[in-house]
């Protein structure tokens, strides 16, 4: 599989919008636009301003009140998103190509005129309230949240990227509005579409309705990783009837071709139906339905999680099953064969063909390329690198990995 498989042009603008344009023949066309800001970057007493702003480009322009914009998007006929990430912001539409102008055109008015109306702020404050009890409501969303806030002292990474609910009570409007002029510029906004035009004719659209945003210098503040911290730590919840065990590691410094045997690690140990965690906990000893991994290797973050929810007087064998298993690959007792990294490539082959194959996830993908600064393409690098890959590697990352985890638990609160 080599490079240049889609036909695509990457254009920085005069205003410092990074474009990406992929022609695909296609019915549909789909466009991301993404601002290179997320929780990461907030303050202590701007958590959640991201994402509450992210609410409120949905609020209204200088041209549109909030029913009239929201009007307009529904009449795309497509689907529009926006979500917020420890990194970024990303807003985007899939829609029938004869609409990309359109869609443009409103996310265009969105990203540089947003007007953020006082009583739309007080409402959306409380739909974010809402969405935070929610999580808290929820067993699964709740023990991540839990282990990533005992797992560092100061690392941005400890606070959810909804926000805590003593600062959404407290958020100003100036707070919200300076936070969105500061960053949100063009020289930090990168926007990828999928349509079959021709680059050029997505360029001059482009130029139409963002061109006028004005450059402006803005600077992030420096992130600095923090290793997670060797504990464990048992919380107590009423109503539940299940327990939860989340293990948390993360492994900053790693090389790219190190990430790559992580990946291929992570899949067999527990991303797949057929993993190691899966086949114990599940198939062999009936103690979880709920078990998987999951692996986050994009910049500032580095993550892996493992996560288990069982009957409470389970909870220790199912620890000492997955801290077996540990031992185990780190021992070299448990065989990764020729196998583990063929069936590996041959997924990897079609998660790439499958995001190829669909607008929307070929967007996404080139989108978050661009904004951690790597290349569209470095998926064929990766299939290149695949063959290089053996099973010590896939040893070594794990004694390097799969050490000191942070351990939280969930119990049901017992009543007296």
């Amino acid at each position: 599989m080599g490079k240049e498989i889609f036909d695509t042009k990457q254009t920085k603008l005069s205003n410092g919008i990074k474009l990406i344009t992929i022609k695909k023949d296609s019915q549909i066309a789909a466009v991301h636009a993404g601002v290179n800001i997320g929780s990461l970057f907030e303050e202590k007493n701007e958590k959640g301003i991201a994402h509450f702003i992210e609410h409120m480009l949905f609020k209204g322009t200088n041209d549109r009140t909030n029913e009239k914009l929201n009007s307009d998007l529904e009449n795309l006929g497509g689907e529009y998103n926006a979500y917020t990430d420890f990194n970024c912001t990303v807003y985007s539409a899939t829609i029938l190509n004869e609409e990309l102008e359109n869609a443009l055109k409103l996310l265009g008015d969105m990203l540089l005129n947003s007007t953020f109306p006082k009583d739309e702020i007080e409402k959306e404050r409380g739909v974010i309230l809402a969405e935070i009890r929610t999580i808290n409501d929820d067993i699964e969303d709740l023990s991540f949240k839990r282990v990533n806030e005992i797992a560092f002292k100061y690392s941005p990474l400890r606070e959810d990227t909804i926000g805590s609910e003593g600062i959404i009570k407290k958020v100003t409007r100036k707070q919200l509005v300076d936070f969105y002029n500061k960053y949100y510029v063009p020289n930090n906004t990168f926007i990828s579409i999928v349509s079959p035009f021709e680059h050029e004719e997505i360029i001059n659209i482009i130029n139409n309705y963002f061109g006028n945003w004005t450059m402006k210098k803005f600077e992030k503040k420096e992130i600095v990783t923090e290793h997670h911290q060797f504990i464990k730590k048992i919380s107590y919840k009423k109503e539940i009837e299940q327990s939860t065990i989340l293990y948390l590691y993360t492994f900053n410094g790693l090389s790219k071709d190190e990430e790559l045997a992580l990946r291929v690690l992570n899949y067999k140990f527990g991303e797949s139906a057929n993993s190691i965690l899966f086949r114990e906990l599940r198939e062999e000893r009936g103690l979880s339905y709920d078990v998987y991994t999951h692996l986050d290797t994009s910049n500032n973050v580095k993550t892996l999680y493992i996560y288990t929810s069982v009957s409470d007087k389970d909870v220790n064998e199912a620890i000492d099953v997955i801290d077996t298993a540990i031992n185990y690959i780190a021992s070299e007792k448990i065989v990764f064969d020729d196998n583990t990294i063929g069936l590996m490539k041959k997924i990897m082959k079609t998660a790439i063909a499958s995001t190829l194959e669909d607008s929307t996830d070929l967007a996404s993908y080139v989108i978050h390329q661009a904004m951690d600064d790597e290349d569209i393409y470095q998926f064929t690098d990766d299939m290149k690198n695949m063959d290089n890959i053996k099973s010590q590697d896939l040893y070594n990352v794990a004694r390097k990995v799969l050490q000191k985890p942070t351990i939280h638990i969930f119990l049901p609160e017992k009543s007296v």
